[in-house]
């Protein structure tokens, strides 16, 4: 094969490329990098394993999520509102929402805290300006055009991978750190470890990859349930937007979590609170252009984030009321779906301005996440493999098991964080 055709090959697959990708970047949002340069610098590299074992999990659940879309064409909230009562699904919306916002507000918290840090200014004036172009893009910009920004912004993440190639990074220790699991019940390494796997397996990830698959569907032109004819072929690409999406992710946060350990953990430097606060760590030991790729990244994933989180909430709590919902409508066509992305981003924003510990609230937010993570899971694994949802399509034996082993892990995960927070 010519190189030129291998090229043309590659471009038709980027452009296949999509929700999976975008929600696997998305998981690296802020508070996420916070999460991983804390295990970084307080552990070292006795945290890196983890991100080989969320891998799979990840990968499955996030497959489901986006099966679950592409097979019924309707997204998590309006299949559980379907087919269950609906006692089951509104606790799991309120929380989630809940969450979502405080998750908004810690993120932009960050992004405008990394920019005072890279050009000076008070941060709190950023956080408005933040939230306000979050906003414009999903309000204003057609989802045909803002569908492809979301996919450039996933570029923000190459960050991570730079800051390596300019510190000095011992691979042999790294290599041990990976592959041979570091097992320790003390409370601060079991918090760590909770924090890790409830910050990659996240609900709102479920939520937007299946509604976003539902919306690219519908710019395509095949809306409603997955046509026989169709479904091998886009099974298959769903299979390899997510391997690659969630890959994508877990390489990403491996590398802001080696930073760190090469960094900070090695200085001594142990008490990290937030992404911001690890950039500014690393400037006098890795050097400014180190500084400023970390700093620069979080703003970066953070415009990514940001939508994602604000766009989840609006779709899970439309579908849940059966109101019109998704980014290719106009917002007079859809009021309820866009006022829930304005209401989310601008209550986010005001909590930067609440006299509100965000370190706190960020925890809290982590332990919601967790607790709603559980049974969203376990439903969405009852209703993939259920004909009258998925029709011919239901998860195999192979992704059902693991599906239900990444939904035991997050009860295993929130039953020691809720342990280890009172013992």
């Amino acid at each position: 094969m010519s190189p030129l055709r291998g090229l043309a090959g590659l471009r038709i697959w980027l452009r296949k490329l999509g929700p999976g990708l975008i929600t696997g970047a998305a998981d690296d949002d802020p508070s996420g990098i916070g999460t991983y340069s804390q295990a970084g610098a307080q552990f070292g590299f006795a945290t890196l394993w983890t991100l080989i074992v969320t891998y799979p999990l990840m990968v499955a659940i996030q497959l489901i999520s986006a099966r679950i879309g592409l097979v019924t064409g309707q997204g998590v909230a309006a299949n559980i509102r379907r087919l269950y009562p609906r006692w089951v699904l509104q606790p799991m919306i309120i929380l989630l929402l809940i969450a979502n916002t405080i998750n908004i507000a810690a993120d932009l918290g960050a992004m405008s805290e990394a920019l005072r840090l890279l050009v000076g200014g008070p941060a709190l004036v950023y956080v408005p300006l933040f939230g306000a172009i979050s906003v414009l893009l999903q309000v204003v910009m057609p989802y045909p055009r803002y569908a492809p920004l979301l996919k450039w912004l996933v570029c923000a993440l190459f960050a991570y991978v730079g800051t390596v190639f300019v510190i000095d990074v011992p691979w042999r220790e790294v290599l041990i750190g990976t592959l041979v699991p570091t097992i320790s019940l003390k409370r601060e390494y079991v918090l760590v470890l909770v924090a890790v796997f409830g910050t990659t397996i996240s609900p709102y990830l479920f939520f937007w990859q299946a509604s976003h698959e539902v919306e690219e569907q519908r710019a395509a032109g095949f809306g409603g349930p997955l046509a026989l004819e169709r479904a091998r072929e886009q099974l298959h690409r769903v299979k390899v937007d997510t391997y690659l999406g969630m890959g994508f992710s877990n390489v990403v946060a491996f590398f802001i979590m080696l930073t760190t350990a090469v960094t900070l953990h090695r200085v001594g430097l142990t008490d990290i609170q937030n992404s911001a606060q690890a950039a500014q760590a690393l400037r006098p030991i890795a050097g400014e252009f180190a500084f400023a790729l970390f700093a620069a990244g979080i703003i970066g994933t953070g415009m990514l984030a940001i939508p994602v989180l604000a766009g989840s909430a609006a779709y899970a709590v439309a579908e849940t009321l059966e109101w019109r919902s998704g980014l290719a409508l106009k917002p007079l066509e859809a009021r309820g779906f866009y006022a829930i992305i304005v209401a989310a981003t601008v209550i986010g924003a005001g909590i930067d301005f609440a006299p509100i510990d965000p370190i706190k609230a960020l925890f809290w937010s982590a332990v919601i996440n967790g607790v709603v993570a559980v049974p969203i899971m376990a439903v969405m694994m009852l209703l993939a493999s259920r004909p009258e949802a998925m029709g011919p399509f239901v998860v195999s034996k192979r992704l059902k098991r693991l599906g239900w082993a990444a939904t035991a892990t997050m009860a295993l995960a929130v039953a020691l964080l809720l342990y280890t927070s009172y013992a």
